[in-house]
């Protein structure tokens, strides 16, 4: 009975090995079936502004209904050119990825058509602790004595004079792959060409500081800055100029003469002599 049981279960094994050989020998079938392409793909990890040479890249099969668009089927059309981006080891290299042929290499072949790069000065506030990484986006804002004019006091404020700014290198590090803070001593920016005149003339007049912002927000807020006294609270207290008020000016007078008695002459008046004594008589 023993034995019976035994052979019963040596048959059950040979029978399941057997299904999964064909079960093995047809999905290889299947695979060696499909239609594959031949794609050129890093053999190493390669940073942006990286000149690619032929020790840089490799071939491999590529399923033909997933060939990404822009690839390259030979090595040979990829020497000299230059990556934009951050490509990992065994990522497919795309024309997207690439820097215009003939561009050389290093960070001038990662800045975008139209844009120019700028470094600033920062430290470990101003670079927000060293969050501020390449690849991140942020605001540059200003902090500057404002001039009210009519002699009066300049005021201090702050306020955001650039928006969305792409962080291109922090020192001479350009990699987008580490998500490490790093306090550095500069930061490079692309900016427009009107933006790079903007931030070199608000480094001269205060001090600058970049905002971290999100990657993903888009939208640009305007605003008037702050003062110190919009801070605090305080009541700006114009100063108005108070009008002088006319004075009488003194006219000097003269005393009143003292009234003399009016002679009353009378008509019909005679000189009469008394006792030699001359006398007026009227009547």
């Amino acid at each position: 009975m023993k034995n019976m049981k035994a052979i019963g279960l040596l048959i059950l094994a040979i029978i399941t090995g057997l299904a999964a050989a064909v079960y093995a020998a047809s999905w290889i079938a299947q695979r060696g079936n499909i239609a594959s392409t031949k794609v050129v793909v890093a053999a190493v990890d390669m940073e942006l502004g990286s000149k690619i040479n032929p020790q840089m890249v490799q071939t491999v099969d590529w399923p033909s209904s997933s060939l990404p668009d822009g690839a390259f089927k030979d090595g040979k059309d990829l020497e000299e050119r230059v990556v934009k981006v951050s490509v990992q080891r065994g990522e497919p290299i795309l024309e997207r990825k690439l820097a215009p042929a003939g561009t050389k290499g290093g960070l001038s072949a990662v800045i975008a058509d139209g844009k120019r790069a700028m470094t600033v000065r920062v430290n470990d506030v101003v670079g927000v602790a060293g969050f501020a990484l390449p690849g991140n986006y942020v605001d540059v804002m200003v902090n500057t004595q404002q001039d009210r004019g009519n002699g009066q006091q300049a005021s201090q404020i702050s306020m955001t004079v650039l928006e969305k700014v792409l962080v291109l290198a922090v020192a001479q590090e350009a990699g987008r792959d580490d998500t490490k803070p790093k306090v550095v001593s500069a930061v490079t920016l692309e900016l427009a060409p009107g933006d790079a005149e903007k931030l070199d003339l608000a480094r001269s007049v205060g001090t600058l500081s970049l905002v971290l912002r999100n990657q993903l927000d888009k939208n640009n807020v305007v605003t008037a800055g702050i003062t110190r006294d919009q801070l605090l609270g305080l009541k700006q207290t114009a100063i108005t100029p108070v009008a002088a008020t006319a004075r009488p000016i003194p006219v000097a007078t003269r005393p009143a003469a003292p009234s003399r008695p009016i002679a009353v002459v009378k008509a019909n008046c005679v000189e009469v002599i008394r006792n030699g004594t001359l006398a007026m008589s009227c009547f």
